[in-house]
């Protein structure tokens, strides 16, 4: 057996009772796992550790913030920031083993390989979907909303190796976190103080259809890819039809 990789991998995690096992376990190659809970109320905590991992409670509000606190209780200089819904690929595992012994970049980012109603996403945003994942213990995460990531770094290195990514557990996971990103992106707008207006709730919805769909090759997936662009599209509506809500309720 391979002998353990000296990297922590991070993982923040709120109720994912359904899959925290097999994500953890599929990390068991890494020196340390850290799972930053932040107030599961299911069996999330029992399985992560049950799995092999050791589990911070408390941690947050917020996944940034999970992550954040997390880092600080590493016992490895590099870690890794892995998404529940993420898999490792065997290659991506190796090339993290030789980067690790012999390090030539402050950070490094990979592609996640997007998987979709049981298809990888090959075309469109999401096939050029690069994260930076691979970083120095004291390298912070930034708390940002809908989506926080890694503080940028000037010196950034590429793995060829993959993430597998399911962001979605099935339709009906995918169309509540719509509403849930919608709400937060409007929230963030109205701060800002933007405000919805005929030209916002009606083009933008449309010219993401449009990107996505014609310039984006959706429409040559068939049923596949109009369901996935006007997927997109409707995210687009959401927010902008909650940013016009609150100038109704908000005043």
């Amino acid at each position: 057996m391979a002998p353990k990789v000296p990297v922590t991998v991070v993982i923040p995690v709120l109720n994912e009772g359904h899959q925290i096992e097999e994500c953890v376990r599929q990390c068991l190659w890494a020196d340390e796992i850290l799972v930053a809970d932040g107030g599961s109320t299911d069996a999330t905590v029992a399985k992560a550790r049950a799995a092999g991992a050791t589990v911070l409670e408390g941690t947050g509000p917020g996944t940034g913030r999970q992550r954040n606190q997390a880092f600080a209780k590493a016992r490895n200089e590099w870690i890794f920031s892995l998404d529940c819904d993420e898999r490792f690929t065997p290659e991506l595992v190796e090339e993290i083993r030789a980067v690790v012994a012999a390090p030539r970049h402050a950070t490094y980012r990979v592609r996640r390989r997007n998987i979709w109603e049981g298809r990888e996403q090959t075309r469109g945003g999401w096939a050029r979907d690069w994260v930076d994942r691979l970083h120095h213990r004291d390298h912070p995460w930034v708390e940002a909303r809908p989506h926080d990531h890694l503080k940028p770094s000037s010196d950034v290195g590429s793995f060829t190796g993959a993430l597998i990514h399911y962001p979605y557990r099935d339709l009906t996971h995918h169309l509540q976190k719509m509403v849930r990103y919608g709400e937060l992106g409007a929230i963030d707008l109205w701060n800002a103080g933007k405000r919805a207006s005929f030209l916002t709730i009606f083009v933008n919805p449309a010219w993401r259809f449009f990107k996505g769909y014609f310039l984006g090759g959706g429409i040559l997936e068939g049923r596949y890819g109009l369901v996935r662009c006007g997927l997109g599209a409707y995210t687009a509506f959401i927010k902008y039809a909650y940013l016009w809500s609150f100038e109704r309720t908000r005043k």
